[in-house]
């Protein structure tokens, strides 16, 4: 089964910068279409980035300008730089196929918190 592990996530001062990763194990990485997805309490879990398997690239018009997705098929490995941070990127950043593989598979997910 697909598996996945988010890391990067912490506390950063509005304006500031993380960069995500997400390696992912159990498929055969190079093939599929990736996103990063992200999701505040009380709110629909959403995707903000997607890749696909030969690099193109999609945003959210909320984070356009401001992210960019990238990964390394030979690593297994999804990454996210967010720039330009802002208290409404606060939320927990989670990765996975785009779209979503079957089965409801997701990582714990890496806590990103955008405070002064």
């Amino acid at each position: 089964q697909v598996q996945f592990v988010e890391s990067g996530g912490e506390l950063v001062q509005p304006g500031g910068s993380l960069r995500l990763s997400c390696v992912v194990s159990g498929i055969n990485f190079s093939r599929f279409a990736m996103g990063w997805y992200r999701q505040d309490p009380g709110r629909e879990r959403e995707l903000v980035a997607g890749i696909t398997s030969d690099g193109r690239t999609k945003y959210a018009d909320s984070v356009k300008g401001r992210f960019t997705i990238s990964r390394i098929n030979g690593l297994n490995t999804l990454s996210l730089q967010m720039n330009s941070l802002k208290p409404e990127d606060s939320a927990v950043y989670f990765c996975n196929g785009d779209p979503k593989f079957r089965g409801g598979y997701w990582g714990q997910g890496t806590q990103v918190t955008v405070s002064s």
